[in-house]
């Protein structure tokens, strides 16, 4: 397996501004996807939009040459499309019946998940810090989900707030095999496959669930399809040249991308509560990424 390394010549800030970036076009690209899941149901609304990605990417990835995945790579691929597709599946159903800055928030919880999941499959160390860290974020989820039974958003909300809490799981073990695909795979052949093999997946319900949407929602698809494919471009672009604990921080700007979408588009209103929770969660993440970046120094030196 050929292994992609940092390129240290190039400034972490660029990195980080176009994982940044990355995360931007992804923010919007949920608001369009709220939208499509209200009108035509989670699944359509995927399917169609993964489609339309699956071409885009492939259309990209065949400019720049297009050479076949290698053994190693496919199996990363088909590892995160099928955690992809349970991961879109429970979030863009749970974003459709929470407020987009509260289910942002609730997601945020994924990157500790990570870091306990990497220690599991990768090896990786973890101290009683981030055990701790993981300890606060639930706590954090905790002040969340107490603000949403106040604000009595109803049955349809708690559960879409459980299901969007499942998908950050997913989440976490879609970040594990990111961090072994992009060293495995080049940003154009990960937006292709990994869009292609949702697809495929997806149409296996098709003959139950498929229906051609509205000529009218075809824009919002051709738009979430670029969006998607733009974000998996940048962040598999970013990731291969930054460090990942130093590029995870980008997830964050998206509860500003996410409060305020959700405000204008939907007319939704940012709870007290969820700003409280999003705080504690984000907290605790980035205290759980310094002891990460401690104990990796700490071996860094040994070795």
């Amino acid at each position: 397996m050929a292994h992609r390394v940092p390129s240290h010549h190039l400034s972490p800030a660029l990195a980080f501004g176009v994982a940044a970036a990355g995360i931007g076009l992804f923010s919007i690209m949920d608001a369009f996807m709220k939208s499509l899941v209200l009108g035509l149901g989670v699944y359509n609304a995927l399917l169609w939009r993964t489609m339309l990605s699956a071409g885009i990417g492939g259309a990209v990835w065949a400019k720049g040459g297009g050479r076949r995945p290698s053994a190693q790579a496919m199996r990363l691929h088909v590892a995160r499309g099928t955690i992809t597709t349970g991961m879109a599946l429970l979030f863009f159903w749970g974003l459709a019946r929470v407020p987009m800055a509260q289910a942002i928030s609730l997601t945020y919880i994924a990157p500790l998940l990570a870091l306990l999941l990497g220690a599991v499959f990768l090896g990786e160390r973890v101290g009683s810090r981030v055990v701790a860290a993981s300890i606060a974020a639930l706590g954090g989820v905790g002040v969340i989900l107490l603000g949403q039974a106040r604000m009595a958003l109803g049955p349809e909300a708690f559960a879409g707030a459980v299901a969007i809490l499942v998908s950050a799981v997913l989440y976490a073990a879609n970040l594990v095999v990111a961090r072994l695909q992009a060293q495995a795979a080049g940003a154009r052949e990960i937006a292709f496959v990994q869009s292609t093999i949702v697809t495929v997946l997806l149409l296996l319900a098709a003959p139950w669930l498929a229906t051609v949407p509205p000529a009218a929602d075809w824009w919002k698809i051709a738009v979430a399809a670029m969006l998607a494919t733009g974000s998996l471009l940048l962040l598999g672009w970013a990731y291969a040249h930054g460090e990942t604990g130093y590029l995870a921080t980008t997830e964050y700007t998206s509860f500003v991308y996410a409060a305020i979408l959700g405000w204008v588009v939907f007319g939704e209103h940012v709870a007290l509560t969820t700003i409280a929770g999003a705080v504690i969660i984000v907290t605790a993440c980035l205290i759980g990424a310094r002891r990460r970046d401690e104990v990796r120094a700490a071996v860094e030196a040994a070795a």
